[in-house]
């Protein structure tokens, strides 16, 4: 009888890293909350980067490629498809791949620059468009400087705990707030990939927790990747290797404590960093399973594990889908003047600004088209779209497919910069609701998309 054994969820292949700075100049704008008393930042708490993970084919393939470029970059979210689809479609152009292999990944810092210029009349807004040719430039080199630092490598993928994300959906005298809830539960989970090469060097860190960075509040307004930045630099001194945070599906996810100042950010940047470190320590080596190869007989029998070589997965492979969804009609001029009633006047036409531009591209008729990337690395899939999911999405494909290491990503590429709740959701008048553009059991929909292929997938071929 063969001993049991354990062997962790992995993935072989080629994979190079590479960072580069895409802190904006000053003077940018850099409008993000309606409740800002001004249009462009007030300095730099942390600069800005992008950070790429190039993995190629493993060995016994063509290993020029093709390559998948996973970009994690400290910006915020696109307020058109126009100006996200011209920065794709340039890093596209210049690195030659399909469309399919381009993930442009924001960590969704409310903190960053405004990236669209569709409202010139704010100051700073005339150096958002040079800001994204610059975009567009830095993302296609370091994709490049990634994809020419690749080597045969192993991912490892594991789990950790983490508590500083919490429910955002506060009732205050029947009144959704959006701010910690004590009385709900909220996803802890930290999906981690530590990629090591063959030599036993370090290659990068990968870390996906749905968390909205808004703990640097509105006043002043600031430059910095929100706590990104100290979870990071944190998870980088120790492992000595570029980390990509990925932010998760965290539509109803925020810090307990939030809307603050920058000695906040970087605690809690530390507070999840740490839950990182705990999780990469407790992996078990590179290329390696454990096997039951003793049993002791004590004050009991004792059973003992000892690690023994092991061959991850080397399978990689990407796909886009496009998702139909229900689409909300379009409010009509009394509907916003209502629902924006009586509140600050700059937070209302900051909504304004931003609901004129979301349907641009995405909406035709009464179907939402929304796309959807799937990525396998050996036991791991990447699911990545723009919009906003609840972290229903997450924990939901992660019930479904138990034996994948799945990393679900938000406000990746366009169109779609909107939430998708789950549907009970919709039965209350809350932000997440009114501001989407799709209507309820949209999120269901998405996930059984998702769902279909990794099933698919998993068929013998």
């Amino acid at each position: 009888m063969e001993p049991p054994t354990w062997e962790p969820l992995a993935a072989a292949g080629r994979a190079g890293v590479a960072t580069a700075d895409i802190t904006p100049p000053e003077g940018i704008l850099a409008r993000n909350w309606g409740a800002a008393d001004r249009d462009t930042a007030a300095g730099v708490h942390r600069p800005l980067r992008a950070t790429a993970l190039a993995i190629g084919p493993a060995e016994g393939a063509d290993e020029r490629g093709p390559y998948r470029y996973l970009v994690s970059a400290d910006l915020g979210w696109w307020r058109s498809a126009a100006d996200e689809r011209r920065v794709r479609s340039a890093v596209i152009t210049a690195l030659g791949c399909d469309p399919a292999d381009l993930l442009i990944h924001l960590v969704h810092t409310h903190s960053g620059p405004t990236l669209s210029a569709a409202s010139p009349e704010l100051t700073g807004a005339d150096l958002v468009p040079p800001y994204l040719e610059l975009l567009a430039d830095r993302i296609a080199d370091v994709c490049r400087r990634a994809a020419a630092a690749a080597v045969p490598a192993t991912a490892t993928f594991g789990t950790a705990r983490c508590d500083v994300a919490v429910d955002r959906a506060l009732v205050v005298d029947g009144r959704d707030v959006v701010a910690f809830n004590p009385g709900a539960a909220a996803d802890d989970t930290m999906l981690l990939g530590r990629i090591t090469a063959r030599t036993g060097e370090s290659v990068a860190t990968m870390i996906n927790y749905a968390c909205h960075p808004t703990t640097l509040g509105w006043q002043p307004p600031l430059i910095s990747p929100d706590w990104i930045g100290a979870a990071r630099e944190l998870v980088e001194d120790e492992t000595g290797a570029p980390c990509l945070i990925l932010q998760g599906a965290s539509g109803e996810l925020s810090p307990r404590e939030q809307y603050g100042d920058t000695e906040l950010t970087d605690r809690v940047g530390r507070a999840i960093g740490h839950s990182a470190l705990s999780g990469l320590t407790a992996m078990p080596p590179p290329g390696s399973r454990l096997a039951l190869d003793e049993v002791i007989e004590s004050g009991t029998a004792l059973g003992l594990w000892s690690p023994q070589p092991a061959a991850p997965p080397r399978t990689l492979r990407s796909t886009r889908r496009t998702v139909g969804l229900q689409a909300r009609p379009e409010p009509s001029p009394e509907e916003l003047q209502h629902r924006h009633a009586g509140i600050n006047p700059t937070a209302a036409a900051e909504r304004l600004r931003r609901a004129a531009l979301v349907r641009t591209g995405y909406v035709t008729g009464d179907v939402a088209e929304h796309p959807l990337w799937l990525w396998q690395w050996g036991d791991a899939i990447i699911v990545a779209q723009p919009g906003e999911p609840y972290s229903w999405l997450q924990t939901e494909l992660r019930r479904r497919h138990p034996g994948r290491a799945i990393f679900v990503l938000n406000c990746t590429n366009s169109p779609g910069f909107v939430y998708l709740p789950p549907a009970d959701v919709y039965e209350r008048d809350v932000y997440q609701v009114w501001q989407s553009e799709v209507l309820a059991g949209s999120l269901e929909r998405l996930a059984d998309a998702a769902d279909d292929v990794i099933r698919s997938w998993a068929q013998p071929s």
